[in-house]
């Protein structure tokens, strides 16, 4: 009576604690988000849950997969090709539930992207409604997303959709589908009012639809391309980017820092239209503007710090890491090249 007991006291312990959002740690390759053992799960039955193989689940933990699981013991889930997705489509039966990231101290957008299999820097932000270029500790924000089943998967009650894309996440699709099924429903329900009103529509409006056709396209030739244009053309007279004003803001009552070194370069969609420049730096503040020489043509360009620059090998000795668009600016290729770096701590 006793265990029992126990087992009706503790099961909806263990069912809210999978309720919660899944958060991921560690760091690519070696993403995993924590399970605690509940009563009755073992390696197949967890494994379901996250719909990833217990012979990945096993040595993840260096434990072997013969020796069972304990009540309450913590394990790590790898998120791996098998489970985890940025983008993608998922079978039938499979939905895709967010997983997120609790922003630490100092972190900025760009090493939370790149520390999560080098997401895409506009795909984390829109992805989480972000404009702007900083974020806050403790800001929890969807990395990817954990593909399960419907039916084994007791996270599936969280899953936001069956396709992820860069522009929209898995959330966009959610949304659509209950208004499909709804269309559909009405056109079935009542067709002849339909197909009546239809007819009597379109014989009204046969008259008046050649004035307004035309009256689209004129307005499109002839106001809303020269004003793009214009505006293209007006962003490009401003020598090194529109951070320039901004960076001399920041210089009136402080002097500038000056460091000469080599700078390395990341891609970017950003700054080839909009003319706003980015760069990695290790000693300028977060969402500050640095303005960067290349000294061999004298050329310069100021761009808003996004973070300081990966600790990883490729980064050696490089004492800015700048938006490929920022090195078009400065006249050299996608590679390192020599610098001098202006800026306030």
């Amino acid at each position: 009576m006793k265990k029992i007991l126990f087992f009706f006291l503790f099961t909806p312990f263990f069912a809210n604690a999978q309720n919660k959002n899944l958060l991921v740690e560690g760091v690519s390759p070696n993403l995993y988000v924590n399970h605690k053992v509940a009563p009755k799960e073992n390696f197949y039955s967890i494994g379901r849950i996250y719909n990833i193989s217990p012979r990945d689940i096993a040595p993840f933990n260096k434990l072997e997969l013969e020796s069972g699981l304990s009540l309450g013991q913590n394990l790590k889930i790898p998120l791996n090709s098998s489970n985890f997705f940025q983008s993608g489509e998922a079978e039938a039966g499979e939905t895709f539930v967010p997983v997120y990231y609790a922003v630490k101290d100092k972190e900025g957008l760009y090493r939370v992207a790149q520390n999560h299999n080098g997401l895409p820097l506009e795909t984390l932000k829109k992805w989480n409604n972000i404009k702007d270029d900083a974020v806050n500790k403790g800001a929890v924000l969807i990395v990817g997303y954990l593909k399960v089943s419907n039916e084994l998967s007791a996270l599936a009650k969280n899953g936001m959709g069956s396709s992820i894309t860069s522009s929209a996440a898995a959330v966009a699709k959610t949304e659509n589908k209950p208004v499909v099924t709804e269309a559909k429903t009405e056109v079935k329900k009542i067709p002849e009012p339909v197909v009546v009103a239809k007819k009597e529509e379109v014989s009204n409006i046969k008259p008046v639809a050649p004035d307004i056709k035309p009256e689209k396209k004129e307005t499109t030739k002839a106001a809303d391309v020269p004003a793009a244009k214009s505006n293209f053309r007006a962003s490009k007279n401003l020598p090194g980017g529109i951070f320039k004003s901004v960076y001399e803001s920041q210089i009136v009552s402080v002097s500038a820092i000056e460091e000469e070194g080599t700078a390395g370069v990341f891609k970017s969609t950003s700054g080839w239209v909009d003319r706003k420049f980015y760069c990695l730096h290790n000693n300028a503040a977060t969402g500050s503007i640095v303005k960067i020489t290349n000294p061999e043509n004298g050329k310069f360009v100021y761009a808003k710090v996004l973070d300081i620059i990966p600790d990883i090998k490729q980064n050696t000795g490089q004492v800015v890491v700048v938006s490929n668009s920022a090195a078009d600016e400065l006249g050299v290729a996608e590679t390192d090249f020599s610098c001098k770096v202006s800026y306030i701590k």
